[in-house]
C-alpha cells in the first residue's frame, strides 16, 4: 500500500510542478506580449488562472497526504501515545472525513451544475475546471483512509 501512495505522490507532485511551472510561463507571455506589443491572449490569463485553481487543490491533496497541513498540535502532541491521545487523533480524522465528504459531495454537485458554462477565453465548459473539487477530494479520502489504518494499527498494537 506505501509503494501506491510513494507512486501517487510522484504523480501529484510532478502535475503540480508542471501546472506551476506552464502557469508561470504563461504569465510571463502574457506581460511580454502586452508591454512589447501591447496585446494579449485572452486564453492566456484565463488558462493561468484554470491552472492556479487545479494546482491549489493538487496540492491541497498532496499535503494532506503528508500531513502538512496548517495544524493546531497542542494537544495531540501534549497526550500523544496515550488514550486521550487516540480519541484526539480518532476526533480529528472524522472531522477531515466530514469535511471531505462535504467537499466531494458539493464539488459533485458545482462540476455537474457548471455543464452549460463555456469559459470564454478557451471554450471549454468550466465542468472542467470545477471537476477537480471532487477529484482532489477523492485523493484526500485516500489519504485519510491511509491514515485511519494507521491509526487502527495504532490502537491494535496498543491492545497486545
Amino acid at each position: 500500500m506505501d509503494k501506491l501512495f510513494d507512486k501517487l505522490r510522484f504523480v501529484l507532485y510532478w502535475i503540480s510542478v508542471s501546472s506551476m511551472t506552464l502557469m508561470l510561463g504563461l504569465i510571463f507571455f502574457q506581460v511580454v506580449s502586452r508591454y512589447f506589443f501591447g496585446h494579449t491572449f485572452e486564453w492566456s490569463e484565463e488558462l493561468a488562472r484554470f491552472l492556479f485553481v487545479w494546482v491549489v487543490f493538487l496540492g491541497s491533496a498532496l499535503i494532506m497526504g503528508e500531513s502538512g497541513h496548517l495544524a493546531v498540535q497542542i494537544l495531540p502532541n501534549k497526550f500523544k501515545g496515550t488514550g486521550i491521545g487516540v480519541v484526539i487523533e480518532i476526533l480529528i480524522n472524522l472531522c477531515s472525513y466530514a469535511f471531505t465528504l462535504l467537499l466531494l459531495i458539493q464539488g459533485a454537485k458545482m462540476t455537474s451544475v457548471m455543464t452549460f458554462q463555456i469559459a470564454p477565453g478557451l471554450g471549454i465548459s468550466m465542468s472542467v475546471v470545477y471537476s477537480i473539487i471532487p477529484i482532489s477530494a477523492s485523493l484526500m479520502m485516500l489519504y485519510l483512509f491511509k491514515d485511519t489504518v494507521r491509526i487502527v494499527k495504532e490502537i491494535s498494537a496498543r491492545k497486545n
